[in-house]
Order: C-alpha cells, then sequence, then structure tokens
C-alpha cells in the first residue's frame, strides 16, 4: 500500500498481521490511518495518531501587554520606510 497522505481510513487487521507489519502500520498510523487490531474477529485494540493538544483560551493571560497607543498613527519616517 502506497503511503500518500491518508485521511482518517479505517483498517482492519488481524493479531498476527499486526505483529508482522507493526512498523509499515505505524507508518500509516502516522499519515493519518487508523488501524484496527482484531482477534478472532473481534476488535481488541485501535492505532491512532497522537491526540493535538489545543491550547487553553487565556493561557498566556499576564504575559503579553499591549500598549495604550499600540494603534496610534506612525511616524513619519517610519511610514515612509513602509510606502517606499
Amino acid at each position: 500500500m502506497r503511503l500518500s497522505r491518508l485521511s482518517s481510513v479505517t483498517r482492519s487487521v488481524g493479531v498476527h498481521e499486526a505483529k508482522t507489519h507493526l512498523s509499515r502500520l505505524l507508518e500509516q498510523v502516522a499519515a493519518g490511518a487508523e488501524v484496527e487490531i482484531t482477534n478472532r474477529g473481534r476488535v481488541v485494540a485501535r492505532l491512532v495518531g497522537p491526540a493535538r493538544r489545543v491550547p487553553a483560551l487565556g493561557f498566556d493571560r499576564g504575559h503579553v501587554v499591549v500598549a495604550d497607543d499600540f494603534d496610534a498613527p506612525l511616524a513619519e519616517d517610519v511610514q515612509a520606510a513602509f510606502e517606499a
């Protein structure tokens, strides 16, 4: 199987195949696939990529300071440099 960008494709493999081809299965998972491992036809495990951590709102509160005049007009020489 070619490892192009797989988008959440679920594949089912038996325990023996999973043990034999673990490296290949992990490459597929890294590319976005999900792999179910079955034992006698019953799903016993699922290989998925790592969970993506979403930062909580306000995580940087107190670390960023916005100046009171942040939206004031630029000095003429600075404005001219942008327009050049």
